[in-house]
């Protein structure tokens, strides 16, 4: 059989393109549809010093992209110059090109959009009697009325490339793409007010902020127009320095994630970025608190010197590299770190009890946290909370909750080698004589007094506002996981306690082999796991945290943890991992009987231990149901 045969090409000669390919070549890079337009003219407005912009859209931008101005003004001698490619009024050396502090740079935009559309150049500057008009089409130029300021009116966009045309989708969709387009700056620049009208009705409105005032007043008051108050009220205020990266702005709580990750803005020197090493950074600043794969809300704002932030990677401009990516990742793990760890629980008290019992008829009483604690209020739950260098928090303070008896008559603490249970005291934690230091006032404790436990799960008291539901399994979970974090990361090593007995348990050659691999790995984990015999390991210690735990359960889940993840450094790699585990076994089970002082001892440690809203999976730990939410379910006041 022949083969077949393909003749190839007849060989071109090199030459020049024409101007207008080359501008229409430049073009698809930057203009990928009307919002990329809007974002190109929303950003010379701003580097022009506007602080009202309005945007005038038809057909979802595809017939008409206006933008007005009240920005310098470009003057008549300059109108065409603008319209050039890479004339730019921006940079003028390397030197600026590498420090870059306006949002414009390139001097791209208006030349590839010009290209493909009709574009109008109107524009008049400070000093200048009266504005012109330039048709970036015909080159016509004539005087118009208007104030100081620029317009920018785009129309029939791609007209000139019909193909790139039909990618477009509907006019809504590209309507939606546009105002995003313009949410996005109007988070960074509250100073500015932003107006979009579409088919001549008003669409959507962000008046300037600073009349309530600079700084983070004005942001959040933005933040609370653009998002909605609700992203105000369910997020945490970031203000964090480290090295030289400053970081404001606010992380929504855990609470509030969503299935998709449409509420993440960031943004580097007020330019709206995507980057992957601040995305990676707050990511993993939620994954001991986020469950699942839900997605976190959060507007972060960056500063940072220009010179140590390449924003000339993309023609988009959405894009950077910066010199130090490590820096900014700590700095961004650290600002939302730290702002989500402190316990929730104290906000609770924020809103006066007689606020929320005002639809029962209850007289109004103002309440004032550190003005109504008596002066010895919860002495025990405080020594509950005292950490002990050497072996983190005592192995004793959680010794009831693991269903330990008190010690024997006769013995003292002394005579083992342990302080006494911090709730131990001859008062009860249950109200006895009204007045005494030793009764618990609900008024003044954020998560309540205990009342009792539903079904062995949950725990229910009483505080200021009404009603709190506890998981008491998941509450407990997470005050052990925060403190086995907090031996390791004081000393790289968890304080073992040897058994008396060691626990044995008939093991599979996985968890043979894994045990004889990984003798280090489990003894900087607060494990001794040696072979017992060939088919039977023992479990010497544990962790002192641990001590009451199920010894085989908490070993045999370790070992499935560092088979899993390949042993070799797997203490580095997957360290909340495996402490979550090792937590997860340690905390009291469901369907464990608690009393009274237990579970106070329990919501006194939740208000005082870092991120104990959720458990090490992500999940709420408590619930506050209000006395107007509980009124509601009975019809009072109706």
């Amino acid at each position: 059989m022949q083969e077949a045969f393909c003749p190839s090409p007849k060989r071109r000669p090199i030459c020049d393109l024409p101007d207008e390919l080359v501008s229409q070549i430049a073009a698809g890079e930057v203009v990928e549809r009307p919002a990329s337009v809007v974002r190109e003219l929303v950003d010379n407005a701003l580097d022009a010093g506007a602080t009202q912009i309005t945007l005038r859209l038809l057909a979802g931008g595809v017939r008409l992209i206006s933008v007005e101005d009240d920005g310098g003004g470009i003057p008549q001698a300059e109108l065409a110059l603008a319209l050039r490619r890479h004339a730019t009024s921006k940079i003028r050396t390397l030197d600026d090109l590498e420090s870059v502090a306006t949002m414009g740079f390139r001097g791209e935009a208006l030349a590839a959009i010009a290209s493909v559309s009709e574009l109008a150049l109107l524009s008049r500057p400070a000093g200048q009697d009266s504005a012109f008009l330039l048709d970036a089409r015909s080159g016509e130029l004539r005087p118009v009325a208007r104030a100081v300021g620029t317009t920018v009116e785009v129309k029939e966009l791609f007209f000139s490339t019909p193909a790139r045309r039909k990618f477009l989708k509907t006019d809504a969709t590209e309507l939606a793409h546009c105002v995003e387009a313009v949410r996005r700056h109007a988070l960074a620049r509250p100073d500015v007010g932003f107006a979009i009208w579409h088919e001549g009705k008003l669409v959507q409105q962000w008046r300037t902020a600073l009349t309530h005032g600079a700084g983070a007043g004005a942001l959040d008051r933005r933040l609370a127009d653009v998002l909605g108050e609700e992203f105000l009220d369910q997020s945490v205020a970031l203000q964090h320095q480290e090295g030289r990266v400053t970081l404001t702005g606010r992380a929504g709580l855990p609470d509030t994630a969503r299935a998709r990750a449409d509420q993440q803005y960031c943004y580097v020197n007020g330019r709206f970025v995507r980057d992957k090493v601040v995305a990676h950074a707050a990511r993993s600043a939620y994954e001991d608190v986020l469950h699942g794969q839900r997605q976190p809300v959060y507007a972060l704002y960056i500063d940072i010197d220009p010179a140590r932030v390449d924003v000339n990677v993309h023609p988009t401009k959405i894009e950077v590299r910066f010199r130090d990516s490590r820096e900014v990742h700590q700095a961004v793990r650290h600002a939302i770190e730290n702002a989500l760890a402190a316990p929730r629980a104290g906000a609770v008290l924020a809103v006066p009890p007689a606020a929320a019992a005002s639809a029962t008829g209850a007289s109004e009483t103002s309440l004032n946290f550190e003005q109504n604690r008596p002066p010895a209020l919860i002495p025990r739950a405080q020594a509950a909370m005292q950490f002990d260098a050497p072996i983190g928090h005592r192995v004793t303070d959680l010794g009831a909750l693991w269903g330990s008896a008190r010690l024997p008559e006769g013995e003292s603490s002394a005579s083992v080698g342990a302080a006494p249970l911090a709730w131990e005291s001859p008062a009860p934690l249950t109200p006895s004589t009204p007045g005494t230091p030793d009764t618990p006032p609900a008024t003044v404790w954020p998560l309540g007094r205990a009342l009792a436990q539903l079904q062995g799960i949950y725990i229910l008291a009483e505080n200021a506002q009404g009603l709190v539901i506890v998981d008491m399994h998941a509450a407990h979970e997470r005050i052990v996981y925060e403190r086995l974090k907090s031996q390791w990361d004081s000393s790289a090593r968890i304080a073992s306690q040897p058994l008396l007995i060691p626990a044995t348990f008939a093991a599979t050659p996985q968890e043979l082999a894994t045990a004889e691999q990984n003798v280090d790995a489990l003894a900087a984990l607060g494990l001794e796991i040696a072979a017992f015999s060939a088919r039977t390991l023992a479990v010497r210690a544990v962790p002192a945290t641990l001590v009451q735990g199920d010894a085989v359960e908490l070993a045999r889940s370790v070992l499935a943890e560092l088979a899993a993840h390949d042993a070799s450094g797997v203490v580095q790699r997957a360290q909340n991992e495996i402490l979550g585990t090792m937590a997860c076994h340690g905390a009291v089970r469901a369907h464990r009987k608690l009393t009274i002082d237990e579970m106070n001892a329990l919501l006194r440690q939740m208000e005082t231990t870092d991120r104990s809203d959720q458990c090490n999976h992500g999940r709420p730990t408590w619930r506050q149901l209000g006395l107007r939410e509980l009124d509601a379910l009975f019809l009072r006041g109706r």
